[in-house]
């Protein structure tokens, strides 16, 4: 049995929640009919040195959120590969997040993005190639753009990243990729102010992390982006859920109808044109 491995991460701060989806993907798997097969994500939580007791007992319900976000990126990524089969996908805030092993058709140029931290925890997983690479950075900081090699199109994906953030330095961090790399695609989830304020609770709060009470970028709408620069265009808005609610029991299904309904929770198709 290989020796397990310490997490490298502070117990009751934000870095902590990148176990959380890691977690919720390795328990779908193990279920008798998964929604979701992520074999990659339970070898990592096995070998992991880091009680996930505490995460299964607080995040029943957000578990089914970090599925359905895990089976609309990869719908996402898909059908951006098909349409471009050497597509460049740049994954932000990258955390222990294992797209690349359920979308690689093989051609793909596929960066992981993250802290130093969190890349050096993820080469105990993942052995880096020529079409599988990491780098070591905040998003925020445009000076990795220059390591981006881009060949057949250009996607953006970031999963539970971007409401830790304020509107400007999104807004900041679109327009500068826009600018450096001309015509590229973004995909990510998002949480309307009210859906911030519930995360805070539900997901940091039980889960004992703690956030600013005044942080978090939360998206009104996601038309508003189109606001952000002239070359903006937002293909798509859907709901978190979309595509999740067959086979769940009925009070499962309403407790995911009211946000459904309030619009809390949505994926983004955000994309950049080349001109403005």
């Amino acid at each position: 049995m290989k020796e397990k491995l310490e997490v490298g991460i502070e117990v009751g701060t934000i870095q902590e929640t990148l176990l959380l989806p890691l977690w919720g993907r390795a328990f779908e798997t193990r279920k008798p009919e998964p929604r979701l097969v992520d074999e990659k994500a339970v070898e990592i939580v096995e070998r992991l040195d880091y009680d996930f007791s505490g995460i299964e007992e607080t995040q029943a319900f957000s578990q089914h959120g970090w599925v359905a976000r895990s089976l609309q990126t990869d719908e996402m990524a898909l059908g951006f590969i098909e349409a471009h089969p050497e597509a460049t996908i740049v994954n932000i805030g990258c955390g222990m997040d294992t797209t690349f092993s359920r979308i690689d058709n093989g051609r793909i140029l596929f960066y992981e993005l993250d802290l130093p931290e969190v890349i050096e925890l993820r080469k105990n997983f993942y052995e880096e190639n020529d079409r599988h690479r990491s780098i070591p950075a905040s998003f925020l900081e445009a000076g990795w753009f220059s390591q981006i090699e881009v060949r057949d199109g250009l996607l953006f994906l970031a999963g539970g990243v971007l409401y830790y953030f304020t509107e400007h330095e999104i807004r900041d961090f679109f327009v500068r990729a826009a600018d450096h790399f001309g015509a590229c695609e973004f995909f990510f989830d998002s949480l309307s102010p009210l859906g911030v304020e519930i995360g805070k609770r539900q997901v940091l709060k039980k889960g004992g992390m703690e956030m600013s009470a005044g942080g978090g970028w939360g998206l009104k709408r996601a038309k508003d982006l189109e606001s952000w620069d002239p070359r903006f265009e937002v293909v798509s808005s859907t709901s978190m859920s979309k595509g999740l609610y067959g086979g769940l029991p009925l009070k499962t299904k309403l407790m995911f109808l009211m946000p459904d309904v309030l619009g809390i929770a949505s994926m983004v198709h955000l994309r950049a044109g080349a001109d403005k």
